[in-house]
């Protein structure tokens, strides 16, 4: 009685290893930003020893920049594999279906959640992204372009770019999203969920 149950878990098997590559590559941001850190401290601390040595310029805009794009990252994979924060302890005594059909709810709010995010943030980027014709950004609902494209204030990096690519997380914790939803779906069809 479920929808396309084997389309679903092949779509399930592409997604789970495309959110996981997202989720690494938000891992090695992470890691970067750790050693970015470190390196400032250090380097704080060596400045009274030689005037050399000294915090790294921009270290909080570089912390800043990646560890939103690294939450973004993350968020596909911890939706398909249902790691946000659950309270189990009245649910775990209610039947398979009741269950099941609870989770359907929740991967539904969940998807509107992440829909509303990615709208307003693409309405963030067309903000700041300074490129494209009127044509084109009217097209894509961008609105007008900016009159002068905003840069951090130190390393002066234009904010499109961190936007963009957290927008690219965004957009896949979208499609994930909607994914679970189809998937909660036949499992509320089917009676019971199924393991991850």
């Amino acid at each position: 009685m479920a929808l396309a149950v084997t389309a679903q878990r092949r779509v399930g098997r592409g997604l789970d290893f495309l959110a996981r590559m997202l989720a690494y590559a938000g891992g090695v941001i992470l890691a970067a930003v750790s050693l970015v850190t470190v390196a400032s401290i250090i380097g704080r601390a060596l400045l009274t020893v030689n005037e050399r040595f000294g915090p790294i310029k921009g270290d909080f805009e570089i912390v800043e920049m990646g560890v939103a794009i690294a939450i973004f990252a993350f968020m596909p994979l911890a939706q398909l594999r249902r790691g946000h924060v659950t309270v189990d302890i009245f649910i775990s005594r209610l039947s398979g279906r009741v269950q099941a059909f609870l989770g359907l709810v929740g991967d539904s709010l969940i998807a509107l959640a992440s829909g509303v995010i990615l709208w307003r943030f693409w309405v963030g980027f067309g903000e700041k992204f300074p490129y494209g014709s009127d044509g084109l950004r009217s097209a894509l609902g961008m609105g007008a372009p900016p009159f002068f494209p905003e840069t951090t204030y130190e390393l002066e990096v234009p904010i499109w770019i961190p936007y963009s690519l957290a927008l690219v997380g965004a957009f896949f914790f979208f499609v994930v999203s909607l994914y679970t939803v189809w998937r909660s779906l036949n499992w509320t069809l089917e009676g019971q969920e199924q393991p991850i």
